[in-house]
């Protein structure tokens, strides 16, 4: 493969890597003239449709992210046998190499890379795209600092929960429990495989180990994921928590999407490192040595650290001291006296006035204000006796509530904790349950029209489902129904505030790929995002040889996206045995071959007296296998001997 011109555009100049499904190199793109990395299948997969339709998900899934945390995609094609895929060449590590390297990085570390990860895959996310394949080997770490996800082979479109066909896709190492147990995969599961990842960099290994893959899969299903401190215990706690949360074996506490994490992420990341420059700052309790030269000692200024001055040595002429006057004496101290006397003074007289306006702060000031207590879902009645031993008015009213219950308080006004006088009246809003609302017809509206109509109404879109339907334009809404049980609203109606609607969507016609070839049939299902195989082969005498006749759902119900296709192909037209018809009467042999599909050539001037002629040869002869729809050349005998 090395200096093979690919698609008469890249040139292989090295391997850079290989995997299970594809070998990596280092190309030049000579219309560019740049360094690209090349991905190209493994030859014998070129025939597996399945995974070339996975090479062409990849293309796709990568070229709708465009995010500096994500390796670009810059084309895809097939070159004779050979499919390939062609991206952004970033020379450096893979974060595994990194980790074999330095065992387990610091807190700091690790949240760099993580913050970096969670960037880019929280652009996936919100473009409705779960990566599946999240570890270590596809992080990558360029040489000039850049931090990228790659491989993007598994990823797939996200309809609230993506669920696979296939056994178990991922490694097995970050695998969420509810890829092992149920097959199904949201965007909670890449966080859970990247909380993995989180535990692997902090403490240099895996949470879970064993000698078979499902031994590790039963450990995710089952157990919960330890704390890295149990095995670091310098690891700051707040790490400890963001990958617990990260890890939690129910995907509803975890965080929902790969933004929400990052926010929590960039909290963490300012606490821990603020904990780091404060420890430090602290230093250490200096002890001075002991023993001081005496000149030193006797020093009015002490330098530390600084040389003596030589004049510093030098011995002082005593001064004698002097002797004060007595009376002299006695006054200074009648007048400390007395200064004295005027502090005290001074001092009774602010403690005073201190204590009257303390009294006066909490008994009628500001300080005599009542906080509001926190109300919200009490009962009125319990909710008033609260108000009425602080003092407070209580007073009732009503407001519909999505989330507190019918005859309990909803709010208060004032809110909790602002503060109030003494016998002022505090507003109860007693909740009257779900504002009720009413749905307008749902099917019929395309899909960004029928959400509005939802959300709108202080109601809300719950799972997406995309189906081919032949009857309904592409983007329109097929049905609705209640999330909560499926109860059909498609029609619209009277319900109330909070509803969850499921949507069922049109993808428009499933393509009609009848008298294509295998080929073409093939591109064009794929191109649906549909998997196409060849079937069984019959007798067409319509379809040519080698085309497709149909092309049929493996299974029964509503067709959707990744779904697989079988084609049935044509063997061309059924043949026929020529029957022997020779010494027959002229009509009664072309009657019989006509009627087995034949078409016939004779001289026509035998029909004018067909009733003196029999048949006395054809060809092909009696007995002969022909296409139905041939011709068979009729001879007749001869009417006058």
């Amino acid at each position: 493969m090395i200096g093979r011109l690919i698609d008469g555009r890249y040139q292989v100049r090295s391997r850079i890597a290989r995997g299970g499904m594809a070998t990596v190199y280092l190309a030049t793109d000579l219309r560019l003239e740049r360094r690209v990395a090349i991905k190209i299948m493994h030859g014998h997969l070129a025939d597996d449709n399945a995974f070339k339709a996975r090479f062409v998900q990849e293309a796709r899934s990568a070229a709708r992210l465009a995010h500096p945390n994500v390796v670009n995609v810059y084309d895809q094609g097939q070159d004779a046998d050979m499919a390939y895929l062609v991206m952004e060449y970033l020379p450096g590590i893979t974060l595994r190499d990194l980790l074999k390297d330095y065992g387990r990085l610091t807190s700091e570390q690790t949240m760099d890379i993580l913050e970096a990860v969670l960037s880019g895959l929280a652009a996936a996310h919100k473009a409705g795209i779960v990566h599946r394949d999240l570890k270590p080997e596809n992080v990558l770490l360029a040489d000039d600092g850049r931090i990228k996800i790659g491989d993007f082979g598994l990823a797939r479109a996200v309809n609230n929960n993506t669920a696979t066909g296939q056994a178990l896709l991922g490694t097995i190492a970050y695998l969420s429990p509810e890829l092992v147990t149920r097959g199904i995969a949201d965007a909670r599961s890449d966080i859970y495989a990247l909380g993995i990842m989180t535990y692997e960099m902090l403490t240099g290994e895996q949470p879970y180990v064993g000698e078979a893959p499902m031994q590790i899969a039963y450990q995710h299903a089952n157990d919960t994921v330890p704390m890295p401190s149990t095995r670091v215990p310098t690891i700051p706690h707040e790490l400890d928590e963001l990958v617990s949360w990260a890890t939690a074996r129910d995907p509803e506490n975890r965080p929902r999407d790969a933004r929400v994490m990052l926010d929590q992420l960039q909290d963490v990341d300012m606490t821990v490192r603020a904990s780091s420059a404060d420890e430090t700052a602290l230093q250490p309790t200096m002890i001075l040595a002991t023993g001081l030269p005496s000149a030193v000692a006797d020093a009015e200024t002490q330098i530390l650290g600084a040389k003596p001055l030589a004049t510093a040595t030098k011995p002082r002429t005593p001064t004698p001291p002097a002797t004060p006057d007595n009376a002299a004496r006695l006054t200074d101290k009648a007048r400390k006296r007395k200064r004295k006397g005027y502090w005290l003074f001074a001092l009774v007289i602010l403690l005073a006035a201190l204590a009257g306006g303390t009294g006066w702060y909490f008994g009628s000031g500001p300080g005599s204000l009542i906080a509001v207590p926190q109300l919200v879902s009490a009962s009125p009645e319990d909710a008033t006796g609260q108000l009425t031993k602080l003092g407070l008015e209580a007073k009732l009213g009503t407001q519909y509530s999505g989330t507190i219950a019918a005859g309990l308080v909803a709010s208060t006004d004032p809110g909790a904790q602002a503060r109030v006088a003494k016998g002022s009246t505090v507003t109860l809003r007693v909740s009257q349950g779900p504002q009720p609302i009413t749905l307008p017809v749902l099917a019929g509206l395309s899909t960004e029209a029928a959400t509005a109509a939802i959300t709108d109404l202080k109601a809300s879109v719950g799972a997406t489902d995309s189906v081919f339907d032949g009857d309904v334009a592409a983007g329109t809404v097929i049905s609705a129904s209640r999330e909560s049980d499926a109860g059909d609203v498609s029609q619209g109606g009277g319900y109330f505030e909070g509803l969850k609607v499921n949507l069922v969507v049109s993808l428009g016609p499933i393509p009609d790929v009848a008298g294509k070839s295998v080929d073409d049939a093939t591109a064009i299902l794929t191109d649906k995002g549909l998997v196409a195989k060849p079937g069984e082969q019959t007798y067409s005498d319509t379809v040519p040889e080698g085309d497709v006749i149909k092309a049929s759902a493996a299974g029964d119900g509503p067709v959707r996206v990744g779904d697989t296709f079988s084609l049935t192909i044509s063997r061309g037209p059924e043949p026929v045995v020529v029957p022997n018809v020779i010494g027959m009467s002229w009509n009664d042999g072309k009657k019989a071959l006509t009627d087995l599909g034949f078409a016939l050539s004779y001289n026509p001037g035998a029909d004018a007296i067909s009733a003196l002629l029999k048949v006395q040869s054809t060809d092909p002869v009696a007995g002969t296998s022909a296409p139905k729809g041939s011709t068979i050349a009729l001879k007749p005998t001869n009417p006058f001997g």
